[in-house]
Parts: structure tokens; C-alpha cells; sequence
């Protein structure tokens, strides 16, 4: 495995905190004003990046390219992909004002460029790191030209097999970048849980060596927390103001409050993980010395008896000698009588 990777003040990778990306997308439907107050929501439920969506509709559609089905049913309206997403763009200026006030509102700006001019006006903006769409896995000429900025790229493998993914790291690689985070994805909007294979997390981990996160199209937030459990280095998922505002993603996406839950579930979770070694906790003390057995006289024994079986039993509590001992008891004597129901110590034996 890779050493972690830096975006901003914060590593990701093994043994460090899950980054958690509120990814804020189109959710703006165009208004400057929505998207500030989305990095304001966001920075409140402790996320640690807001992640907004770059392009120019021109750049990235033909002009009559149907929306995608699930884009139909959430906005209840049938139009081109390019009419949709034009309404959704956001200039280089909005961008300068949002970046800006991710820096004082203390929270990682991010974003995704669906094409080169995009990708370039993020760089001039100094976006930490980029976030490639499960959409651009197979543009590789794109890819290598975001690769070559230096920057870390958190890639997306939504609808991709792992042959793919192999080539879009060879890929990133090919341009002198390394850093390179994968997300598992399931590239359905909303995703089913039972769609999501969250064993390949530790399936790509295992296979390419790097750092894996999960994007999580799941309405609810089992399936995120799982991922964590599963070594997920980074969460994202979708966010808005709320669900019922227009929008292709809205009616997917977690509310404020709903992200809030995500997010201290997500370090409930690692707090629970621990290091794995097998040992018990302070706190259990207590409990072992009152469920646990100890060695017990089971009569009266005078003093010089030689000790056998039927002079012993197994009860609580387990403050005294712990019942594998039994043998070392066993054929020795008594220094001193030992009333029925005492726990046996050493200083009672010769």
C-alpha cells in the first residue's frame, strides 16, 4: 500500500481519519447563492471537503443527447442533456467566489471537470486536488492531462471492471502522478444496497495497492458506514438544502441534518475499529472479576491436607486463582486451614 495521500491539511489513506466529501454537484441549479449556502450547510455537518461539478455544456454534450432515465424522474421533465445542464453551469467567476469562501468558511473545495478547460481553470484556482467522474474513466487523453497538473486525483470506478481501472492508473502514472485515490462506486442514481459489493473495496485495495474510498448512491447511510468498517478512506455522497428543490440529483441526496448523521456515524465507526489486536479493554476489568471463576474450597480443609479433587470447585468470583490452575493445586498441601467457599491463594499451599 502507498503512503497516504495529502489533499489541503489532510492524509488520506490507511490508518488515518475517513475524508468525507459533501458532494454538492449541480445541487446549486445554477444560483451562486445556493452554492454558497451548500458550503455553508456543508462546513456545519463537520464534513471535510464540499465538492461542486465543472464544466461547459458545449464541452461535454451534443446538443441533442437525451437525459439519462433516472435524470427524467427526478426533474419530471423531458429535455436534451444540453439544455438540462446548461441551466446548471457555473462561470469561472462563481467558481473564484466559491473556492474563496471554502477557504474562510474553513472546509476543502473541491470539484469534478468534464473537460480540459475546466480542469485548467480549477488548477488556476488551486484546487487541492481533483475528483474524476465514474463518467471519464475511459477518456484517458483527459485523464492524462489532469494527471499532468500534479495534483492528487481521487478517480471514480463506477461501471468499470478492473482492467479499466488498471489502465487509468497506468494512465495517471504514465504522466509522473502517483497520487491517486480510487472510489468504488455503483453508477445508479439512487443505488440499491444490495447493489453495492462493498467486498470490492478491499478487493481493489489488495489488487492496485492504493488508497479506496467509496461513492455511495445509496439513499440511506448504512451502506457508507459499512464501507468505513470495510477500510473506505473516503466517503462521499450527495448533499443538498433539500430534496424537494428541482434538480437531477436532489431526490438522492442527504439533507443537511441526514449528513450530519453520516458523518458522526463515520467516526463512531472509527473509534469502534481499534487497532484489531485481541485484548480486553480497561472497562472490562470489573466484569471479568465479577463473571469470571476462580479455584474455591469446596469444604472445610485442616491444615496439612493434601489436596485433590474433591476438596476443589470452579465458582465466582475471579479474584482469586484462575480455574487452569487447578493442576498446580492438585497433590499439593495446605499450610493453613482454608474454610469452605474461600478462594484459594498461594499462600495457603506448601
Amino acid at each position: 500500500m502507498v503512503a497516504a495521500i495529502q489533499i489541503a491539511a489532510k492524509k488520506i489513506g490507511e490508518n488515518q481519519p475517513c475524508f468525507i466529501i459533501a458532494e454538492a454537484g449541480v445541487n446549486h441549479n445554477g444560483s451562486l447563492r445556493l452554492a454558497l449556502e451548500l458550503v455553508d450547510a456543508a462546513a456545519e455537518t463537520g464534513a471535510d471537503a464540499v465538492k461542486f461539478q465543472t464544466f461547459k455544456a458545449e464541452n461535454l454534450v451534443t446538443r441533442t443527447a437525451p437525459q439519462a432515465e433516472y435524470q427524467v424522474r427526478n426533474t419530471g421533465k423531458v429535455e436534451s442533456q444540453y439544455d438540462m445542464l446548461k441551466r446548471l453551469e457555473l462561470d469561472a467567476e462563481s467558481h473564484r467566489k466559491i473556492a474563496a469562501y471554502c477557504r474562510k468558511k474553513k472546509i476543502v473545495f473541491l470539484s469534478t471537470p468534464f473537460d480540459e478547460e475546466s480542469a485548467d481553470l480549477l488548477e488556476i484556482l488551486n484546487v487541492p486536488a481533483f475528483k474524476i467522474g465514474s463518467g471519464e474513466l475511459t477518456n484517458l487523453s483527459f485523464i492524462s492531462h489532469v494527471a499532468r497538473k500534479g495534483k492528487p486525483m481521487i478517480i471514480s470506478t463506477g461501471m468499470a471492471i478492473s482492467a479499466e481501472v488498471k489502465e487509468v492508473i497506468k494512465a495517471v502514472r504514465d504522466a509522473s502522478n502517483d497520487q491517486i485515490v480510487l472510489l468504488h462506486c455503483v453508477s445508479s442514481y439512487p443505488a440499491k444496497a444490495r447493489w453495492a459489493n462493498l467486498n470490492a473495496i478491499q478487493t481493489m485495495k489488495k489488487t492496485f495497492g492504493l488508497p479506496v474510498g467509496y461513492s455511495d448512491h445509496v439513499i440511506r447511510n448504512e451502506t457508507a458506514l459499512a464501507a468505513v468498517a470495510l477500510g473506505a478512506c473516503v466517503i462521499e455522497k450527495h448533499f443538498t438544502l433539500d430534496r424537494k428543490l428541482p434538480g437531477p440529483d436532489q431526490k438522492l441526496s442527504l439533507e443537511p441534518d441526514e449528513f450530519a448523521e453520516l458523518v458522526s456515524g463515520i467516526r463512531l465507526v472509527e473509534t469502534a475499529l481499534g487497532d484489531g489486536i485481541k485484548k480486553p479493554v480497561k472497562e472490562e476489568k470489573p466484569v471479568a472479576d465479577l463473571v469470571r471463576r476462580s479455584l474455591v474450597a469446596a469444604c472445610d480443609i485442616p491444615e496439612g491436607s493434601l489436596l485433590t479433587e474433591k476438596h476443589i470447585t470452579i465458582k465466582r468470583p475471579g479474584t482469586g486463582l484462575p480455574p487452569a490452575m487447578i493442576n498446580d493445586l492438585l497433590r499439593r498441601k495446605t499450610k493453613v486451614p482454608v474454610r469452605e467457599g474461600t478462594l484459594f491463594t498461594r499462600k495457603m499451599l506448601a
